[in-house]
């Protein structure tokens, strides 16, 4: 069961995907649950998929949020799950408990950042507000599970015993160099133009305006960049209004539902900017390295730790971005492609799947002569089951 997901993208739609096929793929049988605008009950590609009615949390793209904590426990109880993976720490942290009084073991997956998003509200009280809530997730849940370091700091400094970290991982087949489309740069740039990307949804904690800030500075300098912004969200008015008024060649794409010409789009362009401070992942970002593309990224965020040597992670604003896109281009271009590869081919999705099910205590149930367990609507025993919330 997901909160804050929506229909089209994002990087917790994709995690759920990948790791429910996964989970089927191991002999497993994973039903995901999800808010949408009815109910619906399907089995798929990565398992058992229902939907329950949620309404729309406004000014956020299209994130629906369940909220019907009777609805919610008629379908668990009516399921009878063996083991409970929850990721919303904010409306769906009481499952802990309801899995702990029926003895069902439960997993908190943080996705998030709980000290970053506080912090978005100014300083103060943030962290003790944080530090307390932190201890209760951990307290509420038999296993904690962050995808990065930096992610699992705020626990780990409240010395939290039952914390593991498993990275996310990307679809190395899908998202690959090979996916460079020659054309596709002539629709936005010309020959001898640097193409530059902002991949993500418009959103003020996303900090899209230090992407047209690098582009500003870059110009400034004599670098003939253009920047494709492919995405959604509150901000994009705002921001095509600004590039207009400034005169800056910034190209808004919009969702991109393709995910071909996602895949051609990232393979592309000469390099990514991933500027979001509050980052515990970025799967985008890791999309983008798989498809010989470097990202410079916030080094506030978990970032750093994902894209490692394969891009420059800067503090602040805009023009530190711009200097990070200038030591990028010094690299020989067959250099810097390489490396992102390379460095994207230290997460497949096969080794998050195998960290996730040790986390469950789970073990893969398949022999070399057995085939996964699928079932119907109309028979639901279930073995796993996953709740979420909103990633990159």
């Amino acid at each position: 069961m997901a909160n804050f997901v929506t229909a089209r993208s994002g990087g917790l739609r994709t995690a759920l995907r990948h790791l429910g096929a996964g989970y089927q793929a191991a002999g497993h049988e994973p039903v995901l649950v999800v808010p949408g605008a009815a109910r619906t009950d399907e089995m798929t590609d990565q398992g058992r998929v229902i939907t329950l009615p949620g309404p729309l949390v406004p000014r956020m793209g299209g994130y629906r949020v369940l909220l019907d904590r009777d609805r919610l426990s008629a379908t668990l109880a009516a399921l009878r799950p063996d083991r409970l993976e929850i990721s919303d720490r904010a409306t769906l942290r009481w499952l802990g408990r309801w899995a702990r009084r029926r003895g069902i073991p439960s997993m908190m997956v943080s996705h998030e950042s709980l000290d970053g998003l506080l912090r978005l509200f100014g300083p103060g009280p943030s962290r003790r507000v944080g530090d307390l809530l932190n201890a209760r997730t951990a307290a509420d849940h038999d296993q904690v599970v962050c995808t990065t370091g930096w992610a699992a700091a705020e626990f780990a400094r409240l010395g939290v015993q039952n914390l593991t970290q498993v990275p996310l991982g990307v679809d190395l087949d899908r998202f690959t160099p090979s996916n460079y489309e020659p054309r596709m740069r002539t629709l936005w740039s010309a020959p001898d133009d640097v193409l530059l990307l902002h991949c993500g949804r418009l959103a003020p904690e996303k900090k899209p305006r230090r992407s047209l800030e690098a582009l500003a500075a870059l110009r400034k300098s004599g670098v003939p960049a253009v920047l494709v912004v492919a995405g959604d969200g509150p901000l994009r008015i705002a921001l095509q209004s600004e590039a207009a008024d400034r005169g800056l060649p910034v190209r808004f794409l919009g969702h991109v539902g393709d995910r071909s010409k996602l895949a051609s789009l990232l393979a592309s362009v000469d390099m990514a900017i991933a500027p979001g401070p509050i980052e515990t992942f970025g799967l985008a970002a890791l999309e983008t390295l798989a498809s010989g593309t470097p990202v410079v990224v916030s080094a506030e965020s978990a970032l750093p730790e994902v894209v490692g040597e394969a891009g420059v992670a800067v503090p602040g604003e805009g023009p530190a971005y711009a200097e990070a896109v200038r030591t990028l281009l010094s690299r020989p271009e067959a250099v810097r492609r390489a490396a992102a590869r390379a460095q994207a081919e230290r997460f497949p999705w096969e080794r998050s799947v195998a960290g996730f099910l040790e986390a469950h205590g789970a073990s893969p149930l398949l022999s070399a002569d057995r085939t996964a367990v699928t079932c119907s609507p109309a028979q639901p025993p279930v073995q796993s089951m996953s709740w979420s919330e909103p990633v990159d």
